[in-house]
C-alpha cells in the first residue's frame, strides 16, 4: 500500500502535531509501506515533496515568530502524487489540504483526514481562545471547506471525538491516540547538582497562550515551599520572553529551552512533578510523555482539554485558570511524597496503552478500510483511546 501524506505544517519539531507526524511516517515506513510526503518543509530525504510557503505580508513576521511554516498549494505537485497512491492522509483542513481533498475525491482516491487543530488553537492567535461564539464558528468552517468532504477522521483521543460528533461531523470517527516513542521510559538519572536540593517542576509544550504557562509560574509563586522550587519550561514559541519576566520574580529562575528528544527524556526522569496548565488540547502527547516515564502530573480541568482523563486520582487535578488551587495541589504533593511514589507505577502502568506500536497498528487499519471503502460496525473503545 502506497500512502500519501499531505502536511500544511511539517517544519522543525517544535509543536506537538510536527512530531506525532513525523512518528507516523517514520513508523510507517518502518513497517515497509511506501510513503511520499507534501510539506513546505525541505526535503530531507526520498519520498519528500516541497511546496512553498504563503506569503503572510506585513504577518511573515508574526507567522515566523510562531514557528509554523503554512504551505502554497501546488496543485500540479499534489495531483502527480495522489495519483501514483492507494490512500492520501491529509492532516489539516488549512489551504493545501482543502486542494488535495478536492483533488483527491476528482481522482476517486481513498481519503482520511486528521483532526489535529483544534479552534481554540486557531482563536488564540487573536486572544479569543475563550470565545464560545468564535470556536463554534471555527468548528463550522472547518466541517463546510474540508472534513465533509472524507468519510474518515482520525481523532487522537474520545474527547475530540465526541466534539466533532457534537458538532454535526458525520464520517467515522476513528479515536486512535499518536502515540508514545518508546525512548520514552523510566529510568533513574543522576540530579545535576546545582538542583540537588530542589522540588523540580516540568511542563512542556509550545509557549503559547492556550498552553497557559504562566499559570504555573504563579502558582509555583504562591505555593508555601517556592523557594525551593525549580521549574522546568521546556518549548519554544512566541511566549518565551515574556514568560521569562514573569518568571524573574521567582527565586529560582525558571528554565525555559527547547529540548531534543533523548534530553528531553533525561528531563522528565529528572524532574518530581509534572503540570499541565494548558486550556485547549485535543490529546497533549506532551503529557502522555511525562506520565509513561512515571512523572506524577497535576493537570487543569479545563472543559477544552483531553489531558484532564489522564488523572488518575483528584490529587492530579486542579481548577483550569486558577493559581491558588494549583499552588494546593503542587504543596500536597511535595508533602506526600509516599504517594508520589505509588503514583508514578500506576502511570508507567497506565501509559502503556499509548504505545506508538500499538497505535500505528490501528492507523494502518483505518487506511485499508478506506482502501477498501470498509465501515466497520462501532467497537468497543480500546485501551489506546480512554483519554
Amino acid at each position: 500500500m502506497k500512502i500519501a501524506i499531505i502536511a500544511d505544517v511539517l517544519g522543525a519539531e517544535n509543536n506537538g502535531t510536527t512530531i506525532t507526524v513525523k512518528r507516523l511516517i517514520n513508523n510507517l515506513k518502518a513497517r515497509g509501506y511506501e510513503v511520499e510526503v507534501v510539506s513546505p518543509s525541505d526535503p530531507q530525504e526520498a519520498g519528500y515533496f516541497q511546496v512553498p510557503k504563503i506569503d503572510f505580508k506585513i504577518f511573515n513576521k508574526y507567522v515566523e515568530k510562531n514557528g509554523v511554516e503554512l504551505a502554497k498549494p501546488d496543485k500540479e505537485l499534489l495531483r502527480r502524487v495522489i495519483a501514483g497512491c492507494d490512500v492520501v492522509h491529509i492532516l489539516m483542513p488549512f489551504a493545501m489540504g482543502r486542494a488535495a481533498i478536492r483533488i483527491a475525491n476528482e481522482l476517486q482516491k481513498p481519503v482520511t483526514t486528521a483532526f489535529h487543530v483544534q479552534p481554540e488553537n486557531v482563536s488564540s492567535h487573536f486572544g479569543l481562545q475563550r470565545s464560545k461564539a468564535v470556536n463554534e464558528l471555527i468548528y463550522k468552517r472547518f466541517y463546510e471547506q474540508f472534513y465533509r468532504y472524507t468519510e474518515y477522521i482520525h481523532c487522537p483521543t474520545r474527547f475530540i471525538a465526541d466534539k466533532l460528533a457534537a458538532h454535526g461531523y458525520d464520517a467515522d470517527l476513528r479515536v486512535i491516540s499518536n502515540g508514545v516513542d518508546p525512548v520514552f521510559k523510566a529510568k533513574q538519572i543522576r540530579r545535576p547538582a546545582q538542583y540537588a536540593d530542589k522540588f523540580c517542576i516540568l511542563t512542556t509544550g509550545r509557549l503559547s497562550k492556550e498552553k497557559c504557562q504562566k499559570d504555573l509560574i504563579e502558582g509555583v509563586r504562591r505555593s508555601k515551599y517556592a523557594d525551593g522550587i525549580q521549574i522546568f519550561i521546556a518549548g519554544d514559541g512566541p511566549l518565551k520572553n515574556r514568560l521569562a519576566r514573569r518568571g524573574a520574580k521567582l527565586k529560582n529562575l525558571p528554565v525555559i529551552s527547547f529540548y531534543a528528544k533523548e534530553d528531553l527524556v533525561n528531563l522528565i526522569n529528572c524532574c518530581d512533578l509534572y503540570v499541565h496548565p494548558s486550556y485547549a488540547e485535543i490529546e497533549s502527547i506532551a503529557c502522555v510523555e511525562a506520565i509513561t516515564c512515571g512523572l506524577v502530573p497535576v493537570i487543569a480541568d479545563s472543559e477544552m482539554s483531553a489531558a484532564k482523563y489522564f488523572a488518575l486520582t483528584e490529587h492530579d487535578l486542579y481548577a483550569s485558570g486558577d493559581p491558588d488551587s494549583l499552588a494546593q495541589k503542587i504543596d500536597f504533593m511535595i508533602e506526600h511524597p509516599t504517594l508520589r511514589a505509588e503514583l508514578k507505577q500506576r502511570y508507567i502502568e497506565y501509559a502503556e496503552r499509548f504505545r506508538i506500536e500499538k497505535c500505528i497498528g490501528q492507523m494502518i487499519e483505518m487506511f485499508e478500510d478506506a482502501v477498501a471503502r470498509r465501515h466497520p460496525q462501532p467497537r468497543e473503545e480500546q485501551e489506546t483511546t480512554t483519554a
